[in-house]
């Protein structure tokens, strides 16, 4: 674990809250005959056995050329997780489609070109090379990520209100916590480690168990932070770190003075800006062999200064809105997920399949 940690007494101010992610769906029942290239049906549309390949094969990250591969009953199971996955995803495509909220050409092209900014073409088609995706890959991955924006922001963002009696309720309740002794970074992270656990700890029930998988699916979740997608959702549903997966992967603020202590991870992260994320670490260190058990991507939200904040003050304008809003979000986004997975008919072909093999 590297020398700065996470405070599990933190104060409401030094941890944000981040947006949930669709939980794990409960499995419907199947029907007696069915394609056998179609691995799940929702509400009548398929799910084709190449789409849960390809996931699969994502799931499995980088590192193809490694003897050490998934047995029979872990590839079942990580292809149980990425099915789960894509059945999630199209309950919430499907809800989109009908609110005709699903991502324009315009959108996804827009998006595209924002994220060729920083790269040349060869640059941009060597990125993609080396994350194994197609541009039509990524157009599909941009298209889902913004249709589901458009679907919260209109579902659960525009119905939640606070009010400058909330912030003012708030401050006045916390108002000790708002003043800073020194420089603080308000950091979130994702997780991969070698290290053994009785629980993955994330939605998915996500785990590594050597230091091979453990850099495979670090470097698959970094290909999708490229790609767009959302750090607070691929933390909840893939970090291995219980402490801050449940919260997106949100660490609270982390005193400078602690951070020194690892400099190579203390450099990586006041490179950033916030909103930034950095590349893969090396990391946490085991305190028994003092090298690295794992891997760490950590993503910068705020730098804070020193000293009292005055309500104000628009960080604490904005971050008592946001800690307010996000927690409002929060309960709205569990029972509306929870709605929409009941009212979804869901064929888990695949899951009958592995339990009618295992089940002796």
């Amino acid at each position: 674990m590297h020398s700065f940690s996470t405070r599990t007494t933190a104060t409401p101010y030094q941890w944000a809250l981040s947006f949930a992610v669709v939980p794990a769906l409960l499995l419907a029942g199947c029907k007696p005959a069915h394609n056998a290239d179609v691995v799940a049906t929702i509400n009548g549309h398929a799910i084709m056995r190449a789409d849960l390949d390809k996931a699969y094969t994502t799931a499995l990250g980088d590192g193809s050329q490694t003897p050490q591969q998934p047995s029979g009953e872990q590839a079942d199971s990580l292809r149980l997780n990425a099915l789960r996955e894509l059945i999630d995803e199209e309950i919430v495509q499907q809800r989109a489609a009908k609110m005709n909220l699903s991502a324009t050409n315009e959108e996804v092209d827009a998006k595209l070109a924002g994220m060729k900014i920083p790269f040349t073409e060869e640059q941009f088609a060597q990125r993609l090379h080396d994350n194994k995706q197609t541009i039509d890959d990524l157009r599909r991955s941009i298209r889902r990520a913004l249709t589901i924006e458009k679907l919260l922001n209109k579902e659960i963002n525009s119905k939640v209100t606070v009010t400058d009696a909330d912030v003012s309720t708030y401050y006045n309740a916390h108002k000790a916590e708002f003043n800073l002794t020194e420089t603080q970074y308000h950091l979130a992270q994702i997780q991969t480690t070698s290290q053994p656990a009785a629980q993955a700890g994330n939605l998915q029930g996500s785990k590594a168990t050597n230091d091979d998988e453990a850099h495979k699916k670090i470097q698959a979740l970094k290909n999708r932070l490229d790609s767009g997608e959302d750090f607070g959702t691929i933390a909840m549903n893939f970090s291995e770190r219980p402490e801050t997966a449940s919260s997106g992967g949100d660490m609270g603020l982390i005193p400078e003075s602690s951070m020194r202590g690892d400099p190579t991870t203390y450099a990586a992260i006041t490179k950033l800006k916030a909103g930034e994320i950095t590349d893969i670490i090396a990391g946490p260190i085991d305190p028994t062999t003092h090298k690295p058990a794992g891997y760490t991507i950590y993503k910068l939200v705020t730098r804070e200064p020193a000293g009292q904040r005055d309500q104000n003050d628009p960080r604490v304008q904005q971050f008592i809105r946001q800690q307010l809003h996000d927690g409002r979000a929060q309960l709205l986004k569990n029972a509306y997920f929870e709605m929409l997975r009941d009212q979804a008919k869901v064929e888990n072909f695949f899951a009958e399949q592995v339990f009618k093999n295992d089940a002796h």
